[in-house]
């Protein structure tokens, strides 16, 4: 099983796929340009720079990519994973707004959040006209996605279980059952229409009972 998560910088992809893979017990992939940055000893966004212009620098990250993701079972979760790794049994999105992004990025690498604004906008950027220019791959078309998650209205540990959900409903349950080491998946999404039905339920036999009680002294008074 492969499960692929994709997302702007600070979209929180690598906190749900950490999850993802520790409640599945799966392998997590997640080489970044950033490493490969400081293994160069560049500033990230200058070394993005450079990807613009040598082509090559992507296409021998994403090969080492699918030479990793080949070895086995596992999660990926780098920008492209959706679309490169053909084999996927389900590929996810993780979407924010650039406001949420920043202040996570803000957080994570000590800038103003001006600088993470301005950063994110640069980065988004330059990646896109180069997965474009490289692979005729546009990032923000999520046609082809299975799901998309906003990480603002989901808690990382939610969006894990919402992914694994759908892995289920990709794979079997059995497969993640066996996985995860339980007889059954928990369903806590299923929970809030469940809540609001029994409330509904509710309201509707406190209706009938007020309704009663209000036809019970009419009744009385015909019995007199």
């Amino acid at each position: 099983m492969i499960i692929t998560i994709a997302g702007l910088s600070g979209s929180g992809k690598n906190t749900v796929g950490e999850i993802v893979a520790e409640k599945l017990r799966l392998r997590l992939v997640d080489p970044t340009f950033k490493t490969l940055a400081e293994e160069r000893r560049m500033d990230l966004m200058e070394f993005h720079r450079k990807a613009e212009k040598e082509h090559n620098i992507d296409k021998n990250f994403d090969a080492a990519l699918i030479a990793e993701v080949e070895k086995g079972p596992c999660v990926v979760t780098t920008w492209l994973a959706p679309w490169m790794v053909l084999n996927a049994d389900l590929r996810v999105w993780i979407s924010a707004s650039q406001h949420a992004r920043a202040a996570r990025v803000a957080a994570r690498d000590g800038m103003t959040r001006e600088q993470a604004l301005a950063h994110l906008a640069e980065r988004d950027a330059s990646n896109r006209t180069r997965y474009l220019d490289v692979y005729r791959i546009d990032i923000y078309d999520h046609s082809d996605f299975d799901i998309v998650i906003n990480s603002e209205k989901f808690k990382p540990e939610e969006a894990a279980d919402i992914i694994i959900e759908a892995a289920a409903a990709k794979v079997g349950h059995s497969v993640i059952c066996e996985r995860m080491g339980v007889d059954t998946l928990r369903r806590w999404h299923a929970k809030a229409p469940a809540t609001k039905g029994k409330k509904a339920k509710a309201k509707t036999n406190k209706a009938k009972k007020s309704a009663k009680k209000k036809i019970n002294p009419a009744r009385k008074k015909k019995r007199k």
